[in-house]
């Protein structure tokens, strides 16, 4: 039994590691979310190793009550699912500015610093074309940003790679 399990064990690791896909050295594209509003973000992506990268995102959030600015930089790891499908996960950082636009409270602004997770799936393809689906989860910290200090995002992304 435990020759078997180890068998299969191997067997798996090489099947991942032959297959991996490789990650493209630069790309740089547009990501398209929701947080409580709309928001685009250019995104930039930038290969460390053959399983890690680095994705660096600057972009605007317009919500009901409040428009951000927000700069996010996130270390994600990367693992390939089949030929050009992969799945990726990150940790990172990011600061902004915020601005209230609710008429009905006075006018308010200020600065924040962000905690953020990336978990994600995407998609290469013939072309030097990065699809890309993803789940940001945000933490606030400073001035109000958000009164529960949490914020999430799902959003869409086009890169083009080089």
């Amino acid at each position: 039994m435990k020759k078997l399990f180890l068998s299969a064990l191997i067997l798996v690791g090489f099947t991942f590691s032959a297959d991996a896909q490789e990650i493209s050295k630069n790309a740089l594209g547009l990501r398209l979310g929701s947080n409580d509003g709309f928001g685009a973000e250019i995104s930039y992506q930038r290969k460390l190793s053959n399983s890690t990268r680095l994705e660096f995102d600057l972009g605007l959030r317009n919500s009901d009550n409040d428009d951000a600015f927000k700069i996010v930089g996130l270390h994600q790891w990367v693992w390939t699912i089949e030929k050009r499908f992969q799945w990726y996960a990150g940790l990172g950082a990011g600061l902004g500015t915020w601005t209230n636009n609710d008429k009905n409270h006075e006018y308010e602004d200020g600065a924040f610093l962000l905690m953020a997770g990336d978990i994600g799936i995407e998609y290469n393809f013939d072309i030097p074309l990065l699809l890309s689906l993803d789940f940001r989860p945000e933490l606030y910290f400073g001035n109000n940003y958000r009164n529960d200090n949490y914020g999430s995002d799902i959003a869409l992304s086009i890169r083009y790679q080089f």
